[in-house]
């Protein structure tokens, strides 16, 4: 097999497993129904993922990479702004988990599934949320407010919320709800005392 060959095989896995570990979660997913699915054999699944666990973890990295490129896509135009680029992330975020598809960020729900600190999901997931605060708390140090390390921790507490809060929000409400949210937690941290 050669090297496309063997790209494409890869990627034919992991895009299958992403597929149903989001739809129907990690632990109900076997094996043998991943390969079935790509039409693959268990062999070729083994040959480039050691075990179900490294799939898993390649599954979140896979999620991760594709959520901080539409991060960055949607802050790309405020680099100068961080108001307006909480609000293009918050835009960007509303629709997102008002899709009819939406079962939550991908990094919680395998954090749920996977209660061990140590298992190699888990330590993905982790990793991304503590990115993500580390990108909001960027944002409220531009913004200028006095405790920055908390505002964008209490961003991160609402944009996590937004991410497992989908089935309570009416139908095109979440964006506006959410910049609210923002824009007083903003103010809050920028008033007197």
């Amino acid at each position: 097999m050669n090297t496309n060959e063997n790209n494409e095989v890869r990627d034919r896995i992991l895009a299958t497993a992403s597929e149903l570990f989001y739809r129907r979660g990690v632990r109900a997913v076997g094996v043998d129904l991943i390969v079935a699915d790509a039409g693959v054999a268990k062999t070729s699944l083994y040959r480039h993922f050691r075990t179900k666990d490294d799939l898993i973890a390649a599954f979140l990295e896979r999620e991760d990479e594709l959520f901080w490129k539409e991060w960055d896509a949607a802050t790309h135009a405020h680099a100068n702004d961080p108001h307006a680029e909480l609000d293009a992330l918050l835009a960007w975020i509303g629709p997102r988990v008002g899709r009819p598809s939406y079962r939550g960020c991908p990094q919680n729900n395998v954090a749920a599934e996977f209660p061990d600190g140590d298992h190699p999901a888990r330590k993905v997931a982790t990793a991304h949320k503590r990115e993500m605060r580390r990108r909001l708390t960027a944002i409220a140090e531009r913004l200028g407010v006095s405790n920055p390390t908390e505002l964008g921790g209490q961003l991160a507490v609402l944009f996590n919320g937004a991410f497992i809060s989908a089935p309570m929000f009416r139908e095109d409400e979440a964006t506006d709800l959410l910049q609210r949210a923002s824009r007083a937690l903003v103010a809050g941290s920028t008033s007197p005392g």
